[in-house]
């Protein structure tokens, strides 16, 4: 149970499902974390539950305040390990029906704001032979009706992905995982996109080759193998964890 001992992680997203399950299997395993969240009170619970946690709120979006995480984790732990980026909104309706504004939001939300914390954590990340673990989402390779935005934006994270690998090799690892349907608030969030949500969640199980959602917990046990040291040979690499989802 030391698989990230003394590892100093930031982890986006950490108030809710996947970000949550990965924050708490991390500081399993011995590491340190800065969580990040807009949900200031669930984060300063998780913060408080954990030990050697620190939450941080904001908004991903915005530049400056994933330059504040990075400076929180130098400040308070002196060093840079692993930054696992979670954060994701869904940005709901067609082309024509989405309006500006959220195709936007949807963006800066999903994929800027992986440049943003990546451009300020790679130069400490590099000093430690870092990682970077980006959670995109099959809907980078699969379309989904009324999803424009999430779909453009989490294709454009494998893309960012792979080109930062490319670029901070042999330094930085940077993977990234493509969750199919997982049990969280997201997908509740999602199905409102059908004309019967209960109804196409449940589906969206039953359509995967093991009939059930995935679990938060599923993802993270992925997230924990990818930035350990058992995936010491792993880089630019998107990893599906979809129940088979992609093979129907």
């Amino acid at each position: 149970m030391n698989k990230l001992k003394d590892k100093i992680c930031i982890v986006t997203g950490a108030t809710s499902g996947m970000g949550k399950a990965i924050a708490k299997a991390f500081h399993k395993e011995g590491a340190k974390l800065i969580l990040s969240g807009r949900n200031k009170e669930q984060g300063t619970i998780l913060a408080n539950a954990l030990e050697n946690a620190i939450f941080v709120a904001g908004d991903v979006s915005l530049p400056n305040y994933n330059e504040q995480l990075v400076n929180a984790a130098i400040e308070n732990f002196g060093k840079l390990d692993i930054v696992s980026i979670n954060a994701g909104i869904l940005g709901l309706g067609n082309v024509v029906d989405l309006s500006p504004e959220d195709w936007h939001k949807t963006i800066n939300t999903n994929l800027s704001s992986i440049f943003y914390l990546s451009k300020y954590a790679i130069p400490y990340l590099n000093k430690q032979n870092g990682n970077i673990l980006i959670n995109a989402s099959i809907a980078a390779y699969k379309s989904f009706p009324n999803h424009p935005a999430y779909c453009a934006s989490k294709a454009g994270a494998v893309s960012l992905m792979k080109q930062m690998a490319v670029d901070y090799a042999p330094e930085i690892r940077v993977n990234a995982i493509c969750p199919g349907p997982v049990d969280t608030p997201l997908i509740w969030d999602s199905a409102k996109a059908f004309k019967n949500p209960e109804l196409a969640v449940e589906n969206a199980g039953k359509a995967t080759l093991l009939k059930r959602l995935g679990k938060p917990e599923d993802i993270a046990s992925l997230a924990l193998f990818l930035v350990s040291e058992e995936a010491s040979w792993i880089t630019g690499t998107a990893m599906n964890i979809d129940g088979g989802k992609l093979n129907t």
